[in-house]
């Protein structure tokens, strides 16, 4: 390869790590990136893991906190920057964060790539929705059905409800409970299986055919 050829193939493999490391970066999302002020949509779909219909049927869910006097937000991020946890996001957003209407702040939070949620409310809810609460909803309610299935949308409906019940004076439902799945046997070969058994066929066949096409030449050539 000439000098020529070996340089330019260095510049190309310099870009595209350049290239690999850049892009992850370009995605990550820091708090000031959503502004100095509560923006009007009560969905920020960040992530873009919301259909419009989601999106509609979610901003009713959020709208009807309003009767219980708290201002309600969902928000979707892909990834965070470097060192910064969902739940110090979260608590960054409201200091910087305050509702046109003086109602304390309630703040759901997706992060995609990793399937995790974070609840985190001002302190004058604390008395309604305790850290505990806020907590258990996230890493229980919230976070198996992302997890099973990147089911976003019914994340959020869940963390919802569960919130809405107790702030309308109900008893905590608490975290939903896990569904234990068994396999069933079946008669059905699986994919490993049925390639085994093509195999060993086609072992059979080549064995048989390399006995038989011997002898039958020899007997051929022998009469």
């Amino acid at each position: 390869m000439s000098l020529s050829a070996r340089r330019l193939l260095a510049s190309l493999l310099s870009f595209g790590i350049c290239l690999f490391l850049w892009a992850p970066a370009s995605l990550a999302i820091a708090p000031a990136a959503l502004g100095d002020s509560l923006p009007e949509a009560l969905v920020i779909d960040e992530a873009d893991v919301l259909s419009r219909a989601s999106r509609g049927e979610l901003e009713a869910k959020l709208r009807s906190f309003d009767d219980q006097r708290v201002d309600a937000r969902l928000i979707t991020l892909r990834r965070l920057d470097y060192g910064i946890t969902l739940a110090s996001f979260g608590e960054e957003l409201l200091e910087n964060w305050s509702s046109p209407t003086g109602n304390p702040l309630l703040l759901m939070l997706i992060e995609t790539q990793n399937k995790r949620s974070a609840v985190v409310a001002n302190q004058e809810l604390e008395a309604q929705l305790p850290s505990s609460l806020l907590i258990s909803t996230a890493r229980t309610t919230m976070t198996m059905p992302m997890r099973e299935g990147d089911r976003y949308r019914q994340a959020s409906v869940d963390g919802l409800a569960r919130l809405s019940t107790v702030l309308s004076g109900g008893e905590d439902p608490g975290p939903p409970q896990e569904i234990e799945r068994v396999t069933l046997p079946t008669n059905i070969p699986t994919k490993a299986e049925t390639e085994e058994s093509d195999a060993t066929k086609w072992v059979i066949i080549l064995l048989v055919l390399g006995t038989i096409i011997p002898m039958a030449t020899w007997w051929v050539f022998s009469r």
